[in-house]
């Protein structure tokens, strides 16, 4: 299993990119939440099988469609076995 975070620069909020992530997600079985910042960045919190976890994040890569654009994605493993049990658009 495998724990990240990941931290997605450009053009992330206003553009159905949580609600893009939060299906994705869903759809690779990954558990976790996804929140704008306030300095335009998306963040990610996401566990899941290790190969899950891969295909989830290219994805996430190319975005959800021609109005998104992801110029950057910093992700870090993390520590530890969370407790969540679906994964969750924060406000």
């Amino acid at each position: 299993m495998k724990y990240v975070s990941a931290k997605v620069q450009g053009r992330v909020q206003g553009v159905g990119f949580r609600y893009f992530t939060q299906h994705t997600a869903m759809s690779h079985d990954i558990v976790g939440w996804v929140k704008n910042e306030d300095d335009g960045a998306v963040l990610i919190e996401a566990y899941g099988d290790d190969n899950n976890i891969d295909r989830f994040l290219e994805e996430i890569k190319r975005g959800p469609s021609r109005f998104a654009k992801v110029s950057e994605m910093d992700v870090n493993k993390l520590n530890g076995e969370p407790e969540y049990n679906s994964f969750n658009v924060k406000y």
